[in-house]
């Protein structure tokens, strides 16, 4: 889609916010990936109020490209839009949607409309984490395909993944971020009773003074899903094949971990 296309359309779509549409940065982003109903998804995040400019890119994967924006105050947003047009992203995540309770029933008709149900799952899920107190980025919006979420960086900058610093800690301070890892775990499990499903080294970042957040959980189970046990049985020997092998740290044992974060999940289910 060529800009005067786009610029068309913005104009047609709201006169109110022509000249803010019309940002520099905006339009390389659009002339790059959008197609024409997700320019009206953004248009439609600036009529609500929810976004006020866009900018670069953060980060680009096959499925998604996250973005930096502002909102209404000018504070930094992560505006994450996933890509209607990626087969291989359509063909893996059927998996983490049919099972799971949440979405019995649900009829989807097309690919646009399984790549919605996926941005609505995932602000679900980041909104049930947060909501439990794990440490993952405010969820702000959910419309079509985009997802607008808390910032999780400095400047335009965001935070690094695990894989991208760790070489950069000392073998105590890796303890810490393992241990730190382990009990978002937990907590995933036991108070927002999801499963990540893919929680990794890709999938966790490091902020300063050695804290973390969990990221990237549009996969994550309801811990009722067939598949959930197996989920979790991957997402520790994932966690627990990192720290050892590329870390150099000592982990617990894989059957330890899982069977406490188990304990955990049953006694929450007896109520105590």
């Amino acid at each position: 889609m060529r800009i005067d296309e786009i610029d068309r359309l913005v104009k047609e779509a709201t006169k109110e916010w022509e000249e803010r549409v019309k940002d520099k940065d905006l339009f390389e982003v659009v002339e790059e990936v959008f197609d024409t109903s997700t320019v009206l998804t953004i248009v439609e995040l600036y009529r609500r109020g929810i976004l006020r400019r866009l900018s670069g890119v953060i980060s680009a994967g096959k499925e998604a490209r996250v973005y930096l924006g502002y909102g209404r105050g000018g504070e930094p947003l992560a505006l994450k839009i996933y890509l209607t047009s990626s087969a291989e992203f359509r063909r893996g995540i059927y998996k983490y949607i049919i099972g799971d309770p949440r979405f019995e029933g649900l009829k989807i008709k097309d690919t646009r409309s399984l790549i919605y149900t996926w941005a609505r799952k995932e602000y679900r899920n980041l909104s049930k984490m947060h909501e439990a107190g794990v440490k993952v980025p405010k969820p702000i919006a959910c419309l079509n395909n985009v997802l607008v979420m808390e910032f999780i960086g400095e400047g335009r900058e965001r935070y690094p993944l695990l894989v991208e610093a760790y070489r950069e800690l000392t073998v105590e301070e890796l303890g810490d971020v393992y241990r730190l890892v382990l009990e978002e775990l937990e907590k995933i499990v036991c108070r927002a009773r999801l499963v990540h499903g893919d929680l990794s080294e890709y999938n966790v970042m490091l902020k300063p003074e050695l804290d973390i957040v969990v990221i990237d959980v549009g996969q994550a189970v309801d811990v009722n899903h067939p598949n959930a046990l197996d989920f979790l049985k991957r997402d520790v020997e994932n966690i627990n094949r990192f720290f050892k092998r590329e870390a150099g740290i000592e982990v617990e044992d894989d059957e330890v971990v899982f069977k406490r974060v188990l304990s955990c999940l049953e006694r929450r289910k007896e109520g105590l």
